[in-house]
């Protein structure tokens, strides 16, 4: 069964990706949303990776080429006068917007307008029309829309596996993110289509209404019980607050709340949601650096009490004066009645902060009382702004910019190691519970009439804008002069006196394999050595003729992907950090294959335990892995014989000199497994006890 809908599944995106790229058809249909849904679903197993890839590219070929040759055959002057269905479609404007970007951009408008979302089903229409040359256009369009379908596919490939974490912790958060982010995007594709294509939707919508309203059955149904059915148009009355917005309003407010208990639910009973907390915060830390930390800062100030009731103040101050006042007991009552919800969450659920912070914080950590005031206040903001805003681009402006600056509140106290992602996502929704209340309050106060200016509005916009550049100063003298103790260095731990390392594991609690995000296990460790410090470890790879990785840092990841593009070599190129006992590996080592191409490599991860012998030596343990090439120019695909590399790894730490004592011995049973990336592998479960001099 699975099979069949798979099969089935190839041949509709196929379809789909013909139809988008049609001019007629193409303006409505969404089509990289459709393929971003398929690299999701490959995520799940539904669908291979390089088929979708193939499907979608091949059917966005095969369109523009349709498109293209009717833009060859229809005649300018049919387009203007003949047709009335497509000169409602593609209305004179449309079409202008096209041929501009195929003028100004002439052959390589073919390319860039795959990743143009209102443009990409015009041009090749346009390029028919103005006779582009056809062996120009099939080279441009193959490499387009190759590049398009292997983008599309593979960030859908990694949302999946985003949304693979996220429900190990939350089902019902993930759906509630994943039909809001659809949404926005669908609204936006919408808007973007032009004003053409909310008129006909608009219309279809109506002539639907009006089909079902003046159906007979519906009539006499209507007239058999016009009590309930009175009652459901009051209720469904837009004009009226008791209406449809209480509706609309307390099923949100119902749902939010549930989905916050839902979230409280996972955190006391779902270990993996504590896991993935932990990995979350542990591997946002390996980015840590001053510039970035001091960017982020400012950020996670917009959400500092001092920042928003100064700025809460301020805004009431304009309320007052635009004759505004039913905002005010609104905004004050989302933002302390959020507060105050968050102190007693605090209290009940005592969380300790992550270790990674870089900063120290008083109170304790779910939820995140940034993440909370984010939602509750600028969320509020945005909703007066939408409220009074008239031209629809302006307002899905308002949405995104709020949406973003809420997110990036959330994301600074990740980065800044802070909170947890629960504590965030918690936050957001105990703020969308506030945020719910407080547009009720002012939905309800919507209704009744404006109250006149009792000053000019030019002296109301003279105050307003020194009111707003007042604001705006302290916000930037606070920010300099509040500065907490920062500090970048991980926290020494207190060591655990063992034996030898053949004792290490004797403790049962410690894990005897990596470990994924969510905290599932993966491959097993392969070697468990004693040396004196790092220095001593490093330098017996180094004599070996490995090289330590690069960190993972955006410089260093762009020099890896340019010499992943180019197939050159680059020996220290970093690696995907990976997970034991929680914690991020501390070393990577690598060693080029004969290719000389970082698409190969021999790697290797190595995590410092807090165990030390009684003779004074460190205890490391580690894993090793061969890099046989590139997963769509993104991640390693790893050679499925771990037992091979393992073995090669000791061979070559045997030619320094540098061991005194090494052993091989069964350390967990034979088994075949996947790693985080899907990557099978096999072992024997045999690890390397080694001893440096």
């Amino acid at each position: 069964m699975t099979l069949d809908f798979s099969v089935l599944g190839y041949w509709i995106l196929f379809v789909v990706s013909i139809v988008e790229a049609l001019p007629w058809v193409g303006i409505l249909i969404p089509g990289s949303v459709f393929v971003l849904a398929f690299g999701v679903l490959s995520a799940k197993g539904i669908f291979d990776v390089g088929d979708l890839i193939w499907f979608a590219a091949i059917g966005a070929i095969v369109g523009d080429h349709l498109s293209y040759y009717l833009g060859r055959v229809i005649d300018k002057k049919n387009l203007k006068s003949k047709n009335r269905l497509l000169n409602k479609i593609l209305t004179a404007q449309y079409l202008e917007k096209g041929k501009t970007f195929v003028k100004k951009y002439n052959n390589k408008s073919i390319f860039l307008s795959r990743f143009t979302t209102h443009l990409k089903p015009i041009v090749p229409f346009v390029t028919g029309i103005a006779k582009i040359d056809i062996k120009t256009f099939v080279l441009w369009d193959i490499i387009s829309e190759f590049l398009w379908a292997g983008l599309c596919i593979s960030l859908g490939y990694f949302l999946g596996n985003t949304f693979n974490v996220i429900e190990e912790w939350s089902t019902r958060t993930s759906i509630f993110m994943l039909f809001l982010v659809a949404f926005i995007i669908i609204i936006r594709l919408i808007v973007k289509s032009g004003k053409h294509s909310l008129l006909l939707l608009s219309s279809i919508i109506k002539s639907v209404r009006h089909s079902i309203a003046s159906n007979p059955d519906i009539k006499k149904l209507v007239y058999s019980y016009p009590k309930f059915f009175q009652v459901l148009q009051k209720r469904l009355d837009k004009n009226k607050f008791y209406g449809l917005p209480i509706i609309l309003l307390s099923s949100a407010f119902i749902y939010v709340f549930f989905l916050l208990i839902g979230i409280v639910e996972d955190i006391i009973n779902v270990k993996q949601i504590v896991a993935a907390d932990i990995r979350i915060a542990n591997l946002l830390a390996i980015f840590h650096n001053p510039e970035l930390i001091k960017f982020f800062f400012w950020i996670t100030l917009l959400g500092n009490w001092q920042t928003i009731a100064s700025s809460a103040i301020t805004i009431s101050i304009l309320f007052y004066l635009w004759k505004k006042q039913k905002y005010i007991l609104p905004l004050w009552i989302s933002i302390l009645g959020s507060q105050a919800f968050v102190l007693l969450a605090k209290l009940i659920f005592h969380r300790q902060r992550p270790d990674v912070a870089v900063y120290a914080e008083n109170s304790f950590s779910f939820p995140s009382a940034h993440a909370t005031i984010a939602v509750a206040f600028y969320g509020f903001l945005a909703y007066i702004w939408l409220r009074h805003c008239q031209k629809n681009n302006q307002k899905i402006n308002i949405l995104f910019s709020s949406l973003i600056l809420i997110f990036f509140i959330g994301l600074s106290r990740l980065y800044l190691g802070v909170h947890y992602l629960s504590d965030v996502l918690g936050g957001y929704l105990v703020g969308l519970l506030w945020l719910i209340m407080a547009i009720s309050i002012s939905e309800k106060g919507a209704y009744h009439k404006q109250l006149p200016l009792w000053i000019s509005k030019k002296k109301i916009k003279f105050i307003s804008s020194f009111l707003i550049i007042i604001e705006v100063i302290f916000y930037s003298g606070f920010a300099n002069i509040y500065q907490p103790p920062i500090y970048l260095q991980s926290k020494t731990e207190k060591k655990i006196i063992i034996n030898s390392v053949d004792t290490l594991f004797t403790n049962k609690d410690l894990n005897h394999f990596t470990e994924t995000l969510i905290g599932n296990n993966q491959e097993p460790l392969t070697f468990v050595i004693a040396a004196k410090n790092d220095q001593q470890l490093i330098d017996s790879f180094n004599k070996a003729g490995w090289y330590l990785a690069d960190n993972t840092n955006l410089i260093y990841i762009i020099k890896l992907a340019q010499a992943a593009l180019f197939n050159e070599n680059y020996p220290t190129a970093p690696m995907t950090p990976s997970f034991w006992e929680a914690r991020i590996n501390n070393f990577g080592f690598e060693k080029p294959t004969d290719t000389s191409s970082v698409r190969q490599r021999h790697h290797a991860r190595f995590w410092h335990t807090q165990f030390k012998t009684t003779d004074g030596y460190d205890i490391y343990v580690g894993t090793a892995s061969l890099d046989i090439g590139l997963k769509w120019f993104i991640t390693h695909k790893i050679d499925p014989d771990i037992n091979t590399e393992r073995n090669f790894l000791f061979q070559e730490l045997l030619t320094t000199g540098l061991i005194i004592d090494a052993h091989k011995k069964p350390f967990v049973k034979p088994m075949i497994g996947k790693n985080f990336a899907g990557d099978n592998f096999f072992s024997d479960g045999e690890a390397y006890f080694i001893n440096l001099k």
